[in-house]
């Protein structure tokens, strides 16, 4: 019997043993590894801002475990509620769906342009040429194909909807976007293929014409809004993953997005 405990101890030893170095391994692939995964992605739910009110998320609960054996809910969205994307299609006549953008499309690399110190002086700030240019200097070339994302730190503002719109007293919004003229250098000196901000639109909230809009899906590039935690990311070496629900016939939809490095 005492053989047996022992051996039933060694085993315990063993096997906990390694069970404890998996889950601290586990636990800490950035530290162990030097890479990191995060998620640029906010939930989803009724409080969400929206562009313009009402169009916010609607949900209710279909079944339950207790009355029927399964929980369900059902939801009514629109295509750009939450963190999305832009699909060509949704702002120029013939463009690509959302099931139209190749998984080659959705997994690319990744630079962030921090304009958030100006943003907290002036929300209607943009991402200018001038911008890019710093930013290479600092970290190289932006790749071709990448996704060039903007952190304006708008995502302190976004338990309230009209701090987060920017809305003025006459109903104008104010937040950042990207200036028409940077996102129309990125596409001809280095072929993005996306734009990706951490507000609601690319294009800042004071556009009426959303120039920045039609030059990039113009230009058959697809764009994401509404993205979470990108002062959580490297400014460069990140890939993202843009994990877009395929709507049939969709202008976008909502996505997972994540990044690792």
């Amino acid at each position: 019997m005492c053989t047996v405990d022992a051996t039933l101890t060694r085993r315990a030893a063993i096997f906990g043993g390694a069970a404890v170095a998996a889950s601290v391994a586990l636990a800490t692939p950035a530290e162990a590894s030097g890479r990191g995964l995060r998620d640029l992605t906010y939930p989803l739910g009724p409080s969400f801002p929206a562009f313009s009110p009402g169009e916010e998320a609607v949900r209710r609960t279909v079944t339950t475990i207790e009355d029927d054996g399964y929980y369900m809910q059902e939801w009514r969205i629109i295509e750009h509620i939450g963190t999305h994307v832009d699909a060509p299609a949704h702002f120029t006549a013939g463009g690509r769906v959302s099931t139209e953008l190749r998984p080659s499309e959705l997994v690319i690399p990744a630079v962030v342009i921090d304009v958030a110190a100006r943003a907290a002086r002036n929300p209607d700030t943009v991402v200018t040429v001038d911008d890019l240019k710093a930013y290479e200097r600092r970290y190289g070339r932006i790749p071709d194909d990448a996704a060039v994302l903007m952190y304006s730190g708008w995502g302190a503002k976004i338990g309230d909807a009209n701090a987060y719109r920017g809305t003025d007293a006459a109903g104008t919004l104010h937040f950042p976007g990207f200036g028409a003229d940077a996102c129309e250098w990125l596409l001809r000196k280095r072929r993005i293929r996306s734009l990706g901000v951490d507000t609601l639109s690319i294009d800042p909230g004071i556009s009426e014409t959303f120039d920045t809009h039609l030059a990039l899906t113009g230009a058959d590039r697809y764009g994401l809004e509404n993205l979470a935690s990108l002062d959580r990311i490297p400014r460069k070496g990140a890939t993202v993953f843009v994990g877009l629900i395929p709507y049939e016939g969709g202008s976008g939809g909502q996505a997972r997005v994540l990044a690792t490095w």
